[in-house]
């Protein structure tokens, strides 16, 4: 088991260090790191994850809210 998270350890260093010479220069000069595709579907991500917490927040409300009235009524 040890071998196996210090496999997964080390993917995951060599992945930083890759998107670390890759992806941080780029972003200083300028250049766009995704691509036109990548840029819409962060976006429609970035939207559609609003929108679910705007409606979890407002679910998790009225819960608390019939919680504390039924405590109140006990």
């Amino acid at each position: 088991m040890l071998w196996l998270i210090l496999a997964l350890v080390v993917c995951v260093a060599l992945a930083s260090a890759v998107l670390g010479m890759v992806a941080v220069p780029a972003r200083r000069e300028g250049r766009p790191v995704l691509t036109q595709r990548g840029e819409h579907l962060v976006t429609t991500v970035s939207q559609t994850t609003d929108k679910v917490s705007t409606k979890a927040k407002g679910a998790t409300d009225g819960v608390v809210r019939t919680v504390k009235r039924e405590r109140s009524q006990a």
